[in-house]
């Protein structure tokens, strides 16, 4: 009777807020100095890089829109490797996937205090750097705390705000680019697109962030292919006219630290630099939003499935968000930004990304032999070459990473094994609870 009154978290996650959160998983801070990554790599032909690995990615994001048509509960990449190969291998992808936001916001709240510097110069560094990371955390936390609301709120607000300063950049950019600079309609060679594939698909990654909050999401098994697809098309999009933009008005683009901020002073002057890296403190502060917003989450459906501690999972009765998550969340957050050392964690970020895509694309296959006559509001087309298709590119990927990566991304697994056999043993522990502590299945989506 107590688990029936206890405060549910409340669906209040429209449509454009699920796109606005699978756009701010994407774009990040990366997208202020990947153009002249790639212009390094690939030179005049560095756009035709971006369409080939957008629609790569595009083989992950479908495979993820019809597992993500199947289900409606918290947790995302864990809930389909859960409902697919079971409660271990479903703890081992939410493990995963919460030192990657970890390590990833602790990363972008560095690159907001060095954004920030460009107009306040005291917090690029010291005493300033640690107050501006504490009050973007706080505030970010404090927000999401108050209500998911306040929280998908603030994340349409920077959404929007950085997808002005990009669209500003590339609408007055392509006036005054020289088409002359760039080769459009040339393949590059073959090893070069590689290892610029490489880069590239990693920056499309991240639109699995509108997979994770599910419970509090309005007609999630409709919406959520919608939000997926209607994401990484935007996406595309733009770094491909950015990487156009940038090639075409910045002849030293491959050399260029800030090639945005470089490029826009090159055609609106002062006021262009300023804007684009304005558009760099938005683009941080809507990631760290999202961060915070789908970490706390994957916190809570862990601890809801009985594999992590339970009062992670208690909802405030008032707000109606999970508390103990989030401010649990916040201070690991804090800590590791203002030290440094998430450059630890971070190490482990590909091996976890991609363990979570490959997961993902093969629970479509097994789903579909599992429970073969569930609703699907989406269904990839052509049988399993698809999913096929998007492990092997995952694994093509996986063989790009360094023994470094390849390390810690073990090191983070067998870390999450021995979590989840202590969690066991706890539960095992608490013998008045019975049955609720063990792992819980999640439910057999509904054939309705």
């Amino acid at each position: 009777m107590a688990d029936q009154q206890a405060p549910k978290l409340v669906q209040a996650v429209g449509l454009f807020s699920l796109i606005a959160i699978a756009i701010n998983g994407i774009i990040g801070a990366g997208i202020f100095v990947l153009p002249a990554t790639v212009a390094k790599i690939l030179g005049p032909m560095s756009p035709v890089a971006y369409v080939i690995a957008g629609l790569a990615v595009v083989l992950i994001v479908l495979c993820f829109a019809e597992v993500g048509s199947m289900f409606e509960n918290a947790g995302g990449p864990y809930v389909y490797a859960q409902a697919a190969f079971g409660s271990f291998i479903g703890f081992e992808v939410g493990w995963m996937f919460l030192l990657t936001r970890i390590s990833g916001m602790a990363a972008v709240s560095n690159a907001f205090a060095a954004y920030l510097g460009y107009f306040i110069p005291p917090v690029s560094g010291g005493a300033g750097r640690m107050v501006a990371i504490t009050l973007i955390i706080g505030t970010l936390a404090t927000l999401n705390l108050l209500g998911v609301r306040y929280g998908v709120g603030v994340v349409n607000l920077l959404t929007v705000g950085k997808l002005a300063a990009l669209l500003l950049f590339i609408s007055a950019g392509l006036l005054f680019a020289d088409p002359t600079r760039y080769q459009l309609l040339v393949l590059p060679p073959a090893a070069p697109l590689k290892q610029a594939s490489l880069v590239l698909v990693f920056a499309f990654l991240g639109f699995e962030f509108a997979s994770v909050p599910s419970e509090e999401v309005i007609n999630t098994r409709r919406n959520l292919p919608i939000a997926l697809v209607t994401a990484i098309a935007l996406v595309a999009m733009i770094y491909i006219l950015i990487q156009i933009v940038a090639l075409g008005t910045l002849p030293e683009l491959a050399s260029t630290a800030r090639p945005l901020a470089a490029a826009g002073q090159r055609f609106l002057g002062p006021a262009g630099a300023a804007i684009i890296t304005l558009g760099a403190i938005l683009s941080t502060s809507g990631t760290q939003s999202a961060q915070i917003l789908v970490g706390t989450r994957m916190l809570y459906a862990l601890a809801n499935g009985a594999l992590l501690p339970a009062p992670l999972a208690r909802v405030h009765a008032r707000y109606r968000t999970p508390y103990i998550s989030i401010v649990l969340f916040t201070l690991v957050v804090w800590s590791f930004a203002i030290s440094s050392s998430f450059a630890q964690l971070a190490a482990v970020a590909a091996i976890a990304g991609l363990f979570m895509y490959i997961t993902t694309c093969l629970a479509v296959i097994v789903l579909r032999r599992k429970s073969p006559h569930a609703a699907r509001k989406f269904v990839v087309p052509g049988g399993p070459v698809i999913p096929l298709l998007a492990v092997a590119l995952s694994i093509w990927l996986l063989t790009g990473s360094t023994r470094t990566q390849a390390t810690a991304g073990g090191t983070a697994l067998l870390a999450g094994a021995v979590i989840f056999v202590l969690q066991l043993i706890w539960n095992s522990r608490e013998p008045a609870r019975g049955k609720e502590q063990l792992p819980k299945k999640i439910p057999a989506p509904s054939s309705e």
